[in-house]
């Protein structure tokens, strides 16, 4: 059993902007991490509305965010990738050290770039882009490419719903709810496993698949074409789009489960006569509480290099393993080394 002398011991002062799945994720996951503590949730809601699980925690208006700055050490922000985090991050790192799970890949650059000015000019440190793809999945590909230099890089995802795809339909015109899966291409999967380094283009990799309840009377031949065409989400692969009913929705596609591979394939010896592949891999009973437990062991190392005196944008790349561990380095050499 872990003693108390073997963890640090600060109390790091947690914050929660959105209080949809992704924050109440965060709020079990502090749960779970003795150095933490909830001490506010914001909210675009009505407050008093707002029931949430941890006794005695305040819930406060989002509008009134910078008014409670002082309350917090590091802000979690728990909005969707297509229009939330891109206005929410720079704005709170203003106030804040923040920590988002920005996942759109192709804006990243953008994004770390506008948090990044935000952040050096009020002295925080903002680390964006932050769960298991872009993040977990992020580092075992550049150990894997590190170690093997001469090889190619594949990732799968799924089978399973991805948080920022769906909410990025669910964001059409005519849409109440939608769910969309991820769905490896077996045949592609076994290929790369095999070591025989495959040309694979995106839509040989993954297949996309859409379950959407449409308004009453809505365009569903409009919704389609929106979804299927959609940069960064959904113009790369082959999509599938069904119509269902709320009853089926709620029936059927009510979980949130997900996972993924990232290999690496690549050539060793003098010759480059061995062949090794390196896997990683997820299987989750639910996407969102994996992800918060990702970004919250990350916002304890949002805090210490806020203690250091850094400030600026980081990503999961600028992160020591040692940084977010709840152990004493002592504890970490004696024990996980």
């Amino acid at each position: 059993m872990m003693r108390r002398n073997e963890t640090m011991k600060e109390q790091i002062r947690i914050g929660i902007l959105g209080y949809g799945n992704l924050g109440k994720g965060v709020e079990c996951a502090v749960k779970q991490n003795d150095d933490m503590k909830l001490t506010a949730v914001f909210t675009r809601r009505a407050p008093e509305s707002l029931k949430i699980l941890t006794e005695g925690v305040p819930v406060y208006s989002a509008a009134d965010a910078a008014a409670h700055a002082d309350e917090v050490d590091v802000l979690i922000l728990c909005g969707g990738s297509a229009t939330d985090l891109p206005a929410q991050t720079p704005e709170m790192a203003k106030y804040f050290n923040v920590i988002d799970s920005f996942d759109t890949h192709a804006r990243i650059p953008e994004h770390f770039a506008n948090v990044d000015a935000a952040a050096k000019k009020s002295g925080k440190v903002g680390l964006i882009s932050c769960g298991w793809d872009p993040g977990m999945f992020s580092l075992n590909r550049v150990y894997a490419s590190a170690v093997l230099p001469s090889g190619k890089d594949y990732t799968f995802w799924g089978k399973g719903v991805s948080q920022g795809h769906s909410d990025a339909v669910r964001r059409i015109e005519g849409v109440v709810d939608a769910r969309q899966y991820t769905i490896p291409v077996d045949e592609a999967l076994e290929q790369v496993r095999s070591g025989s380094n495959p040309e694979l283009t995106t839509r040989q990799k993954h297949t996309r698949e859409c379950f959407v309840v449409a308004e009453e009377g809505a365009d569903l031949a409009r919704i389609e074409k929106e979804i299927v065409t959609m940069p960064n989400y959904f113009a790369d692969y082959d999509t599938t789009v069904h119509f269902i009913s709320m009853e089926e929705m709620k029936a059927n596609h009510s979980g949130i489960p997900h996972g993924g591979f990232v290999i690496r394939s690549g050539k060793t010896g003098w010759n480059e006569e061995f062949n090794n592949v390196i896997e990683y891999s997820l299987k989750l009973d639910s996407n969102p509480a994996f992800t918060s437990s990702v970004i919250v062991a990350y916002a304890r190392a949002v805090y210490r290099m806020a203690k250091e005196g850094m400030s600026g944008c980081k990503t999961v790349f600028d992160v020591t393993p040692a940084q977010l561990s709840v152990f004493t380095p002592e504890y970490l050499r004696a024990h996980m080394l």
